[in-house]
């Protein structure tokens, strides 16, 4: 029999050598590189933990196999390829070794940016490994790729060095000993006790790092099966194809169930007595989604790991804050496991209703969701909101709501999400007791949202598309027939244009965008719009309702006058749809950036009009101030400048892509002022006389300013807004605007 599969296996090193000399490519009929930054993350640390990755299949090929298959290097390969393989199965995990371990200057797919990946030496170490595997493609993460001495001081190992030479690991882990031990000196000589014990500590885990990364990266073995270069191409294929049509998912549902019998606890009992309450939900995971919800409520962590320490009895090793070891038992008894259960199912069936809710998430259907893997971290950060004391309630709510819409919308939770859901459960924890510790994902999501290309949404069930139809849900979208909102049981998702239109012009997949997508009942989509263009339908409901009407309903659906305007063209050409997309797109974003952004999505309507009525007022007392002191910031009060110095810095550590220019100006680092220190600014000795024809007296510039202060903040804070609250706004907000007159406007 010809010799025509041969298992085989080569250590990490070798790999990255084969894959820095361009030995593997890819054929055409594979999908390009799609993972995100945390699926390459978690590969990473199964690498670094030990863990198995799977086995690559390989066939060994030769030029007639490379050109018929129309084989490309691997994303992001720079140099001269020298192809031994074609990879038909591993190519995901193949490309993001080589993006991690040679650091191409190359974006990621579907990244403006380039990402930098380390592992964080001290939470290592600590076995925080959940935490100790970062990426970053802001400055910060550039400019400490190229300082070592940061990189030590910092305990960041950049993953890029295995890919650099033979002697760049021994060299850089050399240099990281080298740097703590020579910190140790430094604190015995300077008599420095809590130095020298950090010291020593860092050192310890310096020397013992340097033996696990050097002993891993030569013994850590990544299997392959290379299929001899004589077999036939059309058998290549199907083989391919077999792959990538009957794999079985491992589960660690039945493994924990197996674990659990000999304790007389029988798991898919109690799994198949809990299904029916989140049977909402269609997903084949929700079993593993209770489990983790246990242990993130327990421990923090979800991974299949910690997984684990949910056995009654088991102990788990746990770091105390000075660095020695104890261990602990998370779950006591199997009546504690149950308890444990018990309270993950009604976390999850709180959290679905939750999200459902036409005027809380807008999922109204399981199939509208952005994502169901981000159910463990939104159920468990739900229990810790209720377990608050009452008047910190709402604005748990609201920090809960913002993470949620910044992870849709920034794609978080579409790859292997356990790790992710861990740090953000935490992260958002944190946030809940100190409005300092916001997530950094709350900033990426203020700086990218305006980048969202929403004419690419085309697929049903991607997070963005998702996430846009269920903000047209929570909008109040009524339907175009009955002006009612509809029963949402009952909605379907209309194309606005035809999709017959699209095609007979070739639109191709263009015509499926969420912008020219909508919810409608079934009745008016099926029966009454039909297959019809809206310069059709539409003078049809203006001549029953009135044009006003009309355009209100459809403004109802985030449709523009000027989008209405476009859809009304007749004749309605190619030119005409590609206008209404850039038009909805636009009235998109800003609905986005004044309901999610701002957080207005949850204020009574007549509270959301305040919000934004206050916003413009401190734009205009921005602008005044820099009309009278110009774009110098040291002309401010030295106590102001030194609070939002001091704030700037605060944000700059959580985002450090922020502008240095443009936050070292005036106007950038008024942004962070509040009406208080704006109060102070107008009063100061220097600035009064310019401005007392404007505001006249003192005391009635701060009366109004405190009146203007305290809506605002209970708007912002999610407090009640009580009637001498917003009265006393109301009119404040009258009396800024009439002395300002129009730099409100």
């Amino acid at each position: 029999m010809k010799d025509a599969q041969k298992p085989d296996h080569t250590s990490l090193n070798n790999l990255v050598r084969w894959l820095k000399e361009g030995k593997y490519v890819i054929p055409d009929f594979q999908r390009d590189f799609e993972w995100k930054p945390w699926d390459v993350r978690d590969l990473m640390r199964s690498i670094f933990l030990d863990y198995f990755i799977g086995s690559l299949l390989l066939w060994s090929g030769k030029n007639e196999n490379f050109e018929s298959l129309a084989c490309e290097p691997i994303y992001g390969y720079e140099g001269s390829e020298k192809p031994e393989y074609i990879v038909l199965d591993g190519q995901q995990r193949l490309t993001a070794m080589y993006y991690v371990f040679c650091a191409p200057d190359i974006a990621l797919p579907q990244r403006s940016s380039r990402y930098i990946f380390f592992i964080r030496i001290d939470k290592f170490m600590e076995e925080s490994f959940d935490e100790a595997f970062e990426y970053g493609w802001q400055r910060w993460a550039f400019n400490r790729l190229e300082n070592q001495e940061e990189q030590f001081e910092t305990h960041y190992f950049p993953l890029a060095v295995i890919g650099e030479s033979d002697f760049s690991v021994p060299n850089w882990l050399q240099g990281y000993q080298q740097y703590w031990h020579a910190k140790v000196l430094e604190a015995e000589s300077n008599g420095n006790e809590i130095g020298l014990e950090t010291a020593k500590r860092y050192s310890k885990n310096a020397t013992d790092f340097a033996g696990y990364i050097q002993e891993l990266t030569q013994l850590y073995q990544i299997s392959f099966i290379e299929l001899n270069s004589e077999i036939e191409i059309d058998k290549v294929c199907d083989i391919f194809t077999q792959i990538n049509s009957k794999g079985i998912r491992l589960d660690a549902f039945d493994l924990i169930n197996a674990l659990l019998k000999p304790k007389d606890i029988q798991l898919k009992h109690m799994w198949r007595e809990a299904e029916p309450r989140l049977d909402f939900i269609e997903s084949d995971r929700l079993n593993i989604y209770v489990l983790q919800v246990m242990s993130i409520l327990v421990q923090a962590y979800c991974s299949p790991k910690y997984l684990y320490y949910l056995m009654p009895g088991q102990e788990k090793q746990v770091r105390d804050p000075d660095g020695s070891l104890h261990k602990e038992v998370l779950v006591k008894d199997a009546d504690t496991f149950v308890k444990n259960w018990d309270e993950a199912v009604d976390a999850l069936a709180k959290a679905i209703e939750k999200l459902r809710h036409p005027q809380e998430y807008g999922a109204i259907a399981s199939q509208f969701l952005p994502y169901i893997s981000i159910l463990p971290a939104f159920a468990a950060l739900q229990v810790e909101a209720r377990a608050l004391v009452p008047e910190k309630q709402a604005d748990a709510q609201r920090k809960i709501r913002f993470w949620y819409w910044a992870s849709v919308f920034n794609n978080r939770y579409s790859g292997s999400v356990e790790s992710t859901s861990a740090r953000d459960f935490l992260d958002v924890r944190a946030w809940f007791e100190n409005d300092a510790a916001e997530p950094a994902l709350i900033a990426e999501f203020r700086a990218r949202f305006r980048s969202l290309e929403l004419r690419r949404e085309v697929k049903r069930g991607t997070s963005v598309y998702n996430g846009v139809f269920n903000l047209l849900v929570l909008n109040g979208a009524r339907d175009w027939m009955t002006s009612d909102i509809p029963q949402y049981g009952d909605l379907d998702d209309h194309h606005i244009v035809p999709k017959s239109w699209g095609k007979d012009n070739s639109l191709g997949n263009l015509v499926d965008s969420i912008l020219n997508r909508t919810p409608l009942t079934s009745h008016t989509n099926r029966n009454v719009i039909k297959n019809r263009l809206p310069n059709e339908y539409l003078p049809e409901l203006i001549a029953a309702n009135g044009e006003e009407l009309v355009r209100e309903i459809f403004a109802s659906h985030f449709i523009s006058a000027t989008a209405f305007d476009i859809l009304l063209r007749d004749p309605f050409t190619a030119d005409d749809f590609e206008a209404f997309l850039d038009a909805r797109q636009q009235t998109l974003q800003e609905a986005i950036e004044d309901l999610l952004i701002k957080q207005r999505l949850n204020l009574a309507p007549r509270l959301r009009e305040l919000d934004a009525q206050i916003e413009r007022i401190e734009l205009a007392l921005r602008q005044l101030v820099l009309d009278k002191l110009g774009p110098d910031k040291s002309s401010l009060p030295s106590h102001v400048l030194q609070k939002l110095q001091d704030r700037l810095q605060a944000a700059t550590r959580k985002n450090p892509a922020l502008d240095e220019e443009y936050y070292g100006r005036l106007a950038g680092i008024l942004e962070y002022a509040d009406f208080r220190e704006l109060h102070d600014v107008f009063v100061n000795k220097v600035v009064w006389p310019g401005v007392e024809q404007i505001f006249g007296s003192k005391g009635n510039l701060e009366t109004r300013f405190g009146q203007l202060a305290e809506l605002r903040n209970s708007i912002r804070h999610s407090r009640t807004v009580t009637a001498v609250t917003r009265k006393d706004g109301e009119a404040a907000c009258l009396w800024f605007e009439q002395v300002l007159g129009t730099i409100t406007k």
